[in-house]
């Protein structure tokens, strides 16, 4: 009998499947409908949200992790929160209490870093860096980690970037909660109107590098101004679109407009299961809205675990019921593939080195 890590290798040689398909998969997984998923978006565990050199617990890390797994979760990013110091939660929400002084970003950017060496020390992730890292995480049904900075805070120069490349860093989201030299964000007043010279020379040196641009958070102008300068795609990594004014968190949506600017660079969005859905199923039919809008190609899964608010997707577990109810919609097994892995995966080919 064929093995999986046999059929894997003779599905890749397909021309044009590569994991966009379903052939990679056993056929018992075929049968099950079983769909291979890669999560934009994620903080396992909550890792740093203490902001110290120790996790909230260990046991909840490996909780997460160890679902990712069971819900056949490839590949994730895992992102950690650079403005975190600088970030306090109220009753109503995150509020910004200031900015980072000279120094200070960077030497939290190497704190959070070195304690990200702790997640893999202790659970099965493979770190990944390029694209057939994680082709191998699926050959040894593990799940690939790639490093990711919410909010580039911490960058005073765009020359920090070959050092920050060099650490694995790749995906820097540019903007987060706390107002930052790079660009205006969705939830706060314009400082630079759209993306600062700082931001417009990120964004050049990440294209040169091969480090994804992630435009969550930022403002429409800011997602204008990278889409016009970039060369490559660009992802926002967790959203969704808007509807009622009055919904929770509805600053964090984003309008049609904004989605196809995403789009039209070859990018995608990561569909985001925030409290602004009032379920499960309402989360499912957010996503095909998000389909209508901007195309099959253009969709992923931006789960924003363990950090998110009020889930309607709170474990990983949920990832196969979530394929399912796509596919209950009437998506084919194609299309279904596409928003979970396939999209994503074709992107991190454009943008990642080697």
């Amino acid at each position: 009998m064929t093995t999986r890590k046999e059929f894997l290798r003779q599905a890749i040689a397909l021309a044009g499947l590569s994991f966009t398909g379903m052939s990679f998969l056993s056929r018992e997984e075929q049968e099950m409908q079983v769909f291979p998923a890669f999560d934009l978006h994620a903080h396992p565990g909550n890792f740093f949200m203490k902001g110290t050199d120790t996790y909230p617990g260990d046991e909840g890390v490996s909780k997460t992790i160890s679902d990712m797994q069971s819900g056949h979760v490839s590949g994730v990013f895992l992102s950690m929160v650079m403005d975190r110091p600088l970030l306090k939660r109220t009753d109503t929400g995150i509020v910004p209490t200031g900015m980072f002084s000279k120094g200070e970003g960077w030497k939290e950017y190497k704190r959070q870093l070195a304690t990200l060496s702790h997640l893999f020390s202790i659970n099965s992730l493979s770190p990944a860096r390029q694209v057939k890292d994680l082709t191998r995480a699926v050959e040894k049904n593990r799940t690939a980690g790639f490093l990711s900075c919410e909010g580039g805070d911490f960058l005073e120069s765009a020359d920090q970037l070959d050092e920050v490349y060099a650490d694995g860093i790749r995906s820097i989201q540019l903007v987060h909660y706390a107002p930052n030299p790079l660009g205006d964000l969705q939830t706060h007043e314009t400082q630079h109107d759209g993306l600062s010279p700082l931001g417009k020379e990120v964004v050049r040196k990440m294209n040169s590098l091969g480090m994804v641009i992630d435009v969550a958070h930022a403002s429409y102008k800011t997602v204008q101004d990278v889409a016009s300068l970039t060369q490559a795609p660009i992802i926002l990594s967790h959203s969704i679109l808007k509807m009622e004014a009055d919904r929770p968190i509805g600053a964090r949506a984003i309008s049609p407009e904004h989605a196809k600017l995403i789009a039209e660079t070859g990018g995608l969005i990561g569909a985001w299961p925030s409290g602004f859905n009032k379920s499960f199923e309402e989360y499912v039919e957010n996503i095909l809205r998000l389909v209508d809008v901007v195309g099959i190609d253009h969709v992923g899964i931006g789960t924003d675990m363990d950090s998110n608010f009020k889930p309607v997707l709170d474990s990983y577990q949920q990832i196969p019921a979530l394929a399912s109810a796509l596919s209950s919609k009437g998506l084919s097994k194609e299309e279904v593939s596409k928003i979970m892995l396939g999209n994503t995966e074709r992107v991190l080919r454009s943008v990642l080195k080697g």
